[in-house]
């Protein structure tokens, strides 16, 4: 699934921003919810509560899409995809002898 949205043009970046994004729609639907509705205060932290739940869904899904553009994974026929190679000269130098 995370490879097809990944596919579609979808990147963790917007995943994280959505996660940003549906953390002050919680609060905003709360503080909305709370003013206009006379329902009380309980309804009222139940839309914030249902709403704030899908931050943690987006940001998970923006982990997963990080990994998808970063990691590299062997093929079927051994070869690699994913991850474009380093040319040598942009490497970082390697600290395992130090």
């Amino acid at each position: 699934m995370v490879r097809m949205l990944h596919k579609m043009g979808i990147r963790s970046g917007m995943m994280y921003t959505a996660g940003v994004a549906s953390i002050g729609l919680a609060f905003a639907s709360w503080l909305a919810s709370n003013a206009k509705e006379h329902a009380g205060l309980d309804r009222a932290d139940r839309w914030g509560i249902f709403i704030g739940e899908w931050a943690p869904t987006f940001f998970a899904l923006g982990v997963a899409l990080r990994i998808e553009e970063t990691h590299r994974e062997i093929g079927p026929s051994g070869e690699m995809y994913g991850e474009m190679e380093t040319p040598e000269h942009q490497r970082m130098p390697s600290r395992a002898g130090v």
